[in-house]
């Protein structure tokens, strides 16, 4: 499969999710910039973390301009693999991509520290082959990753089996004292109804090497190559 991951102007994760994409899962990787119009024939686009045009106006608002996410939505509309993580996360709700919106932590403060992810099921790429009965050790490092929907967008989610995480304890208990930022639901992820886009806070690229004594975050990997 052929990778391509887009760099903003503030993108900071860009080279992270390279590394383990190319060297550590041994696939094909184009990095593409925002200015870019043309997606280069990749077959999943991945829109890294980081503070896209500094998060001047809000996250991800500026960078839904670039002209690379033009072809970023074409591809998603026709049914290619879209994959955000954190920033690329609200740059995907920003643009329509996927539902809802990030807002500020709920206590004002950016929060930088591991967290537990429960797979909420097994029904997309990015999950199937995870296992539904244990956690899985993912940092986070965001100001603005507080999911939030409407009443009726977060029905359509549920009714549509949308949600791919939610942060949980060690043991899987999914509560509010576990929720790092004040998620709806303790939501950490979701994907569109077609299962073709996927976006989540947390960072799996940062816990995909065995350098750094985690390699949860390399399962989410590894499902997604398998099931694409």
């Amino acid at each position: 499969m052929k990778f391509g991951v887009v760099t903003f102007p503030g993108s900071n994760c860009d080279e992270d999710m390279v590394y383990v994409l190319e060297t550590l899962m041994g696939q094909k990787v184009e990095r593409l910039w925002h200015k870019d119009s043309d997606l280069k024939g990749v077959d999943f686009v991945v829109l890294p973390g980081g503070f896209s045009y500094g998060d001047y106006l809000r996250s991800g608002a500026i960078a839904k301009l670039s002209p690379i996410m033009g072809e970023v939505i074409k591809h998603a509309n026709k049914g290619g693999y879209v994959l955000g993580v954190c920033n690329g996360f609200q740059i995907l709700t920003e643009s329509g991509l996927l539902d809802g919106a990030l807002l500020h932590n709920n206590n004002q403060k950016f929060i930088c520290k591991n967290v537990f992810l429960k797979p909420a099921s097994n029904s997309s790429a990015i999950t199937k082959d995870l296992d539904l009965n244990r956690t899985y050790q993912i940092p986070i490092a965001h100001g603005e990753g507080r999911f939030y929907a409407s009443e009726d967008t977060m029905k359509k989610i549920y009714d549509n089996d949308q949600v791919i995480f939610n942060y949980a304890s060690h043991d899987g208990i999914i509560a509010d004292e576990f929720n790092p930022n004040g998620a709806l639901n303790n939501i950490a992820g979701i994907r569109n109804v077609g299962k073709n886009v996927f976006g989540m806070m947390p960072h799996p690229e940062r816990a995909a090497d065995e350098v750094l004594n985690n390699i949860d975050g390399k399962l989410i990997f590894e499902s997604l190559l398998k099931n694409c």
